[in-house]
């Protein structure tokens, strides 16, 4: 199945708490000079035009990054994401939004390297024309999850591995765990960041007991939900699980969460999570 296209969602709530996550992953492991590998499994198209059809149909943007974007008082360690997403829309007005491997490109380091994944016939195109001239960057079509078997471990021994599939069919959820599994038993110190949807509670209450079964440790959750949790469709909310954080992520985000539920959610409805899957 390959009919979801992210540029219908792209800059939404979902996308803001993922990526500010990311990119203080990114800041955190570019504090030692060694270089890193990032892999993004299910890359996307690069960068996506927010006046398109697609992302005006839904609007999903104008209740997330277009809250926050040019926000006086942001919290200072939200400033490497927010500022990649001015430096694609200079004029002030909001047009562009970076997906997950151009927030990649513009943190990352000449010493550091990405390899990016997509299936999408539509999609990869696109991503391998943004990134033509990017000598750090590997562009291949192909299953994200293959690439956990491939190219883990790298050779710097140091990684963050973003997983971020549509969930457009139910073993999507069971999928990334076993994903996370072989990446882990290849890598056990890299940093594996899983983005997931909250559609029905009880999916991602079966894929968390599936990772505590994998017996790996050291798994944070981070959530946060725009709406109480319900039976109808749509997504209510999203969350971040990192294996092996950064050893400060946790104090940043319980900076960040309630600020950004505060400017995402002014209604004050849903709520905001913050927990140890498994600890130490």
């Amino acid at each position: 199945m390959l009919s979801y296209r992210h540029s219908f969602h792209a800059g939404n709530h979902a996308d803001v708490l993922k990526h500010t996550v990311q990119s203080l992953i990114i800041e955190s492991l570019k504090e030692k000079e060694k270089p890193f590998l990032y892999l993004d499994t299910h890359a996307g198209a690069g960068r996506y035009l927010l006046n398109s059809e697609q992302a005006e149909r839904t609007g999903e943007y104008l209740e997330g990054i277009a809250r926050v974007w040019d926000y006086p008082d942001l919290p200072e360690a939200m400033a490497p994401y927010i500022n990649v997403v001015r430096q694609l829309n200079t004029n002030g007005n909001l047009r562009y939004y970076p997906g997950s491997p151009l927030i990649a490109r513009e943190l990352l380091r000449q010493q550091d390297s990405l390899q990016l994944t997509e299936l999408h016939p539509s999609d990869y195109p696109l991503l391998r024309t943004e990134f033509s001239k990017d000598e750090r960057a590997r562009v291949a079509r192909g299953d994200g999850y293959q690439q956990l078997k491939a190219k883990l471990p790298p050779v710097s021994r140091r990684a963050l591995v973003l997983i971020d599939p549509p969930y457009e069919i139910k073993t999507d959820y069971q999928a990334v765990v076993d994903g996370i599994a072989e990446g882990y038993k290849r890598f056990a110190t890299g940093v594996y960041a899983l983005w997931y949807p909250v559609v029905l509670r009880q999916q991602i209450k079966r894929m968390i007991h599936a990772l505590e079964e994998t017996g790996i440790r050291r798994i944070l959750q981070i959530e946060l939900a725009v709406r109480p949790d319900n039976s109808h469709r749509g997504m209510t909310a999203s969350g971040m699980i990192v294996i092996n954080p950064p050893w400060k992520l946790e104090a940043q985000m319980a900076e960040i969460l309630p600020w950004l539920h505060g400017k995402l959610v002014p209604e004050g409805t849903g709520h905001t999570a913050l927990n140890w899957i498994v600890p130490e």
